[in-house]
């Protein structure tokens, strides 16, 4: 069995006297992409910042390569890639690039070569000396993907990173996230486009702060009757309002 690198342990989290994960586990495994489905505000976003220790849990624990989270020693051993983009808008891209590659430590041949095949991968290639506020939300959004993927983090967390992003792209970019799992590199990503789930080792979904289920594709689409994880996911939330 492949080597365990995230586990979040009966997480859980309250907002004031609103609780808004109960008791979730989920777990990750070396090579593995776990996907996160489930409403707007149902507690994804939440649950991935948890397990990083983003957002202080109320109860529970959570585990990256084996240590108690936190511990800054294996951050550089993760990407992030959050909603809101972490960019300097007065700078240029490779400017951008530049400046979080050196805050993984890259440098010289290795930091032009990451810069050069993740700008590819995002085909913002021909963008390089563009100023970020000149830039689209979809740019901007690829321009975080490239930066996230810079280093090649054994452990790459991606909430929403294909939002505004064109489809014929999203498949170049789901390709290269397949890829990195054959180099034994694990992902965890939130999405609301369920034809990225299917393509997800795992698949949870979360509604209303509860991990209602969660299985291979195949495993919740025999489970509840359907031939689709989006028909996964709007059975579940017929149940859950039932």
């Amino acid at each position: 069995m492949s080597e365990l690198v995230a586990q979040l342990t009966n997480g859980t989290k309250y907002y004031g006297k609103k609780k808004v994960l109960d008791d979730i586990d989920i777990s990750l495994r070396s090579g593995q992409i776990l996907g996160l489905i489930g409403p707007s505000g149902s507690g994804k976003t939440t649950t991935i910042k948890c397990l990083m220790c983003m957002e202080k849990l109320d109860s529970g624990e959570a585990q990256i390569f084996n240590k108690k989270m936190p511990n800054r020693k294996i951050l550089n051993d993760i990407g992030y890639m959050g909603q809101s983009d972490a960019l300097y808008s007065s700078l240029t891209a490779r400017e951008n690039l530049v400046f979080f590659g050196n805050l993984m430590g890259l440098k010289g041949k290795a930091l032009n070569q990451a810069i050069e095949t993740n700008m590819k991968l995002v085909n913002l290639d021909q963008s390089l000396h563009q100023i970020v506020n000149t830039f689209s939300g979809g740019m901007k959004r690829r321009l975080s993907l490239a930066i996230t993927l810079l280093s090649k983090p054994d452990l790459i967390i991606l909430d929403e990173p294909t939002v505004g992003i064109d489809p014929s792209l999203r498949r170049d970019i789901w390709e290269q996230l397949n890829q990195l799992t054959e180099e034994n590199k694990s992902v965890i990503v939130t999405t609301h486009v369920m034809s990225e789930a299917e393509r997800c080792d795992y698949v949870g979904l979360i509604v209303e702060g509860h991990l209602f289920t969660i299985g291979t594709p195949n495993e919740l689409k025999e489970k509840f009757g359907v031939d689709s994880i989006e028909k996964v996911f709007i059975k579940a939330e017929a149940e859950v309002q039932s």
